[in-house]
């Protein structure tokens, strides 16, 4: 069987109005602006507002992503939410999407593989229409990890915001699209970054008696090793199985966890920082939503041109890795 070649027929983004700046910060916890930015190159992030659910921002980033792509929600066969804070347990959040989208015809679900979730979502969507089981797939990193930060803890709440970004994948030309994936896990780091209340080892109902239960634990200093590592690494093997170098790289869009990772993955693939997307001061870590908002960026910046060769590359907790290679 012949597969088809997928790629990105349109993107969007959505952010919260809200800005939560350094100086502000400083008035919560015992940091200042200068620290921050220092060791992490955010600026800001934006939270959403207390009537503003993941799938609220993921629906105001699948309607630009749709309209771009001229592609209608009954045209859907699939949605894809990646995210690590659904709206609930369950139904899935890529459900409540789905039928505020009005995609009748589309399949569901979610998918939890932290910040490098968009990619394996990706991945899996691809791989549907790549076999011709479908045509049309609506893919969506979307998070509120302000709903899971604490933010009296000075190590992790500088670190993240909320938004969403989305793509609608489909057939394209066979020198385009999706030219290689490659997904990654290690188990082994699970406990470096996890949020542990709330799951079946500790369920709801316990959670009354912790004061803070349901928040971002980070060992940063084994997960920083962990990124530098792995982006580069995972970055080349995509690049290999593509059948391309270094030197095809037209744009590089990285998780957006910290600058020195992104920076230290560029010196790996002797890329000029022109190259590469960074808008990480001004929405801090969005999870499995970072990728997308950065593609979604770079199109809206006219950054990209038809035949341009990108990489996109992320880690996350798991541990987890993803990088894939898309010509446009």
């Amino acid at each position: 069987m012949s597969l088809r070649s997928v790629g990105v027929l349109g993107t969007g983004k959505y952010v919260p109005e809200r800005v939560l700046t350094n100086a502000e910060l400083e008035k919560m916890v015992d940091t200042n602006d200068e620290w921050i930015v220092s060791r992490t190159g955010i600026k800001e992030r934006r939270i959403a507002a207390e009537h503003e659910d993941t799938s609220d921002l993921a629906f105001r980033a699948a309607e630009v992503a749709l309209a771009a792509a001229g592609i209608t929600a009954e045209q859907l066969d699939l949605i894809v939410v990646a995210t690590v804070t659904p709206d609930m347990a369950f139904p899935a959040t890529a459900c409540i999407v789905q039928e505020r989208l009005g995609a009748k015809n589309a399949a569901a679900f979610d998918l939890s593989a932290a910040c490098s979730g968009f990619i394996y979502g990706l991945a899996n969507a691809s791989n549907f229409i790549a076999t011709g089981m479908y045509n049309y797939a609506l893919v969506i990193g979307a998070e509120c990890l302000s709903r899971i930060t604490d933010y009296t803890d000075r190590n992790t709440c500088i670190l993240f915001g909320d938004g969403a970004g989305a793509t609608v994948l489909g057939p394209v030309e066979a020198e385009r699209g999706f030219k290689s994936f490659v997904l990654g896990a290690d188990g082994t780091g699970g406990e470096l970054l996890k949020v542990e209340k709330g799951g079946s080892s500790c369920p709801t109902s316990e959670l009354a008696a912790e004061a803070k239960p349901n928040s971002i634990y980070m060992n940063g200093r084994e997960v920083f090793k962990f990124a530098v590592r792995i982006m580069g690494s995972a970055a080349e093997e995509a690049l290999l199985k593509a059948g391309k170098t270094k030197e095809d790289i037209d744009l590089l869009i990285p998780h957006q966890a910290n600058t020195r990772i992104i920076h230290a993955a560029l010196e790996r693939l002797n890329l000029p920082e022109h190259k590469c997307v960074i808008n990480l001061p001004y929405y801090a870590n969005t999870s499995a939503a970072s990728i997308p908002i950065a593609l979604a960026e770079a199109v809206e910046q006219e950054r990209i041109s038809q035949g341009d060769t990108l990489v996109l590359v992320g880690f996350g907790g798991g541990l987890t890795w993803g990088a894939s290679v898309l010509v446009w």
